[in-house]
């Protein structure tokens, strides 16, 4: 097995038991890269000698962090010191902010190798896409916005990378690629450094390729709740199924993974329930959509105003209010959002975790439609803590994920169950 195939965990355990140098597992990546890059287009900028010399520092360290020796691929969004950010857009195409976004630093910090810049939706938000295929169909799209990071990661040319989610784009990128994700609960990552979209909903997020490689991430960003262990055996668990208030628009593949997912559980001796979310739910997805564009209208205002010409006209509606976003609207939205949170957290500790669908079905053809986010919405707006798991694959033979939801600030038993759900719910590949 060569470095690059080894997951972030298995790299993880050689690099600190020297066994393995950074030097050396980002030399692979560097020649997996240089096989794969041309067809999957996964990164905005890629300097390999800036690559290996951030690995040569991190040997140099004196104490080994978390994430000692890992490459990371960084979403083109978030601020890098010794790397431009462009965020997609001719605005700030070259921009050299001179500092590390603040998750960034932290990765920094704990070691990780800071590999190259993945490619983006415009501002993560709308606009360009990103140049990014799927790595299963080159006819396909990886997902948005955190296109580059899904497919580095799936594509084997990371181990790591982050993304970051406003609306589904970390969670239904993983779905489409075929590789792990996790969403954390909003806020107990900091967000300085990134572009902001909505500060309601803008998360950071982050890819690996099995669950123990999204835990170590959680460890670096210290988690509530880590040093706490769940205490749980599998045939302890009981989740709920839960189809939610926009299984009509599941395509079948989608449909039948979620089912496939349930059944392959209980065949592994877990509980599971099915879960119908109360009536205010089926109006979270609206709620998500309005807070969006309603925060939007600002988030895109010093653009509009200093660069209007090279401003995309989806940024520029946002910003004139197209859609027509009321301050009444929003003070409601802003109200179903709050009812719900609560409501849904006390579905715990009842379930360990609820199954849902990760994304509308396989990833679409071409890169313009990069998929419907509503299946992510609403689990974005509550603020809850999700995971990409891999299930199955669709009539195209292109990945279909579903993913698991957990209370707010319950990320750290989130991890601990996708961890003991994973290996029937990705038969033979999960670890």
């Amino acid at each position: 097995m060569e470095p690059w195939q080894l997951t972030a965990a298995a790299a993880a355990a050689k690099l600190q038991d020297g066994s393995l140098t950074a030097e050396a597992l980002t030399r692979s990546c560097l020649e997996h890269c240089a096989e794969r890059e041309p067809f999957t287009k996964a990164f905005a900028y890629l300097d390999p000698m800036l690559a290996l010399a951030n690995a040569r520092r991190v040997d140099k360290a004196h104490a080994k962090g978390v994430l000692h020796g890992l490459p990371l691929g960084v979403k083109d969004m978030i601020d890098t010191a010794d790397m431009p950010t462009s965020h997609n857009s001719p605005i700030y195409e070259g921009l050299r902010q001179g500092r590390d976004a603040a998750c960034v630093g932290v990765a920094r910090g704990e070691g990780a190798v800071v590999f190259g810049k993945t490619d983006t939706v415009e501002f993560a938000a709308a606009g360009r896409r990103a140049l990014t295929r799927n790595p299963h169909d080159a006819s396909r799209t990886p997902g948005g916005s955190s296109s580059g990071s899904a497919a580095a990661v799936a594509d084997g040319m990371v181990p790591l990378a982050f993304g970051t989610q406003t609306g589904g784009s970390t969670i239904r990128p993983a779905s489409f690629c075929g590789v792990y994700a996790m969403k954390p609960t909003h806020g107990v990552v900091n967000s300085e450094g990134a572009k902001r979209y909505s500060h309601t909903l803008d998360t950071i997020g982050w890819y690996g390729r099995a669950p123990a490689d999204l835990r170590l991430v959680a460890q670096a960003f210290r988690l509530f709740g880590l040093e706490t262990p769940l205490g749980k055996a599998p045939g302890q668990l009981r989740i709920g199924l839960c189809r939610g208030p926009n299984w009509a628009l599941a395509a079948p593949e989608s449909q039948e993974a979620l089912l496939l997912a349930g059944r392959r559980l209980e065949a592994a001796g877990i509980a599971v329930e099915e879960l119908e979310l109360a009536a205010p739910f089926k109006d979270v997805t609206e709620a998500q959509r309005i807070v969006l564009m309603g925060e939007g209208r600002g988030a895109f205002l010093q653009e509009y105003l200093a660069a209007h010409g090279l401003l995309h006209q989806d940024f520029r509606d946002r910003v004139e209010n197209a859609d027509g976003i009321t301050a009444a609207a929003l003070v409601v939205a802003y109200d179903l959002a709050a009812e719900c949170r609560k409501r849904f957290d006390t579905l715990f500790p009842r379930f360990d975790a609820v199954l849902t669908p990760a994304a509308v079905g396989e990833a679409p053809v071409g890169r313009q439609d990069t998929g419907n986010p509503v299946f992510n919405s609403m689990w974005t707006l509550l603020h809850v803590p999700c995971i990409g798991i891999p299930c199955t694959t669709g009539p195209n033979g292109l990945p279909v994920g579903v993913q698991i939801v957990g209370p707010r600030f319950g990320d750290a038993a989130l991890l601990e169950v996708a961890a003991l759900v994973a290996p029937a719910i990705d038969a033979g590949r999960a670890g």
